[in-house]
């Protein structure tokens, strides 16, 4: 049942919330246009799981982006992506030898 119109229906009244990064650019130039595609692409074909290849793509085109004044420049790992050398590191971890030696086999 609608309380459009109907007594003590009241407009609900909703307050729009600010992206949490601000605002930012359009690309009505499509600069960054190719590098989108190329991710969408890659997601289609890895059926929406983000492998590591569209990883690389879509921090591509945040490059782009900040390349181009389109975005705040901003550090990759603040973005969510790991520098090189902390990848390194990380996946350095977890290899078998050192996680036996963290067993103590």
């Amino acid at each position: 049942m609608s309380t459009f119109g109907g007594p003590g229906g009241r407009m609900i009244i909703s307050k729009p919330s600010p992206p949490e990064r601000g605002s930012f650019p359009l690309d009505h130039e499509a600069e960054c246009q190719p590098i989108m595609k190329q991710y969408l692409r890659c997601l289609r074909a890895h059926r929406g799981i983000n492998d590591d290849e569209c990883r690389q793509l879509s921090k591509g085109y945040l490059q782009c982006r900040m390349d181009r004044n389109l975005m705040a420049v901003d550090s990759m790992r603040n973005l969510g992506y790991q520098e090189p050398e902390q990848l390194n590191v990380d996946s350095a971890k977890n290899t078998p030898e050192q996680q036996a030696k963290v067993d103590g086999k």
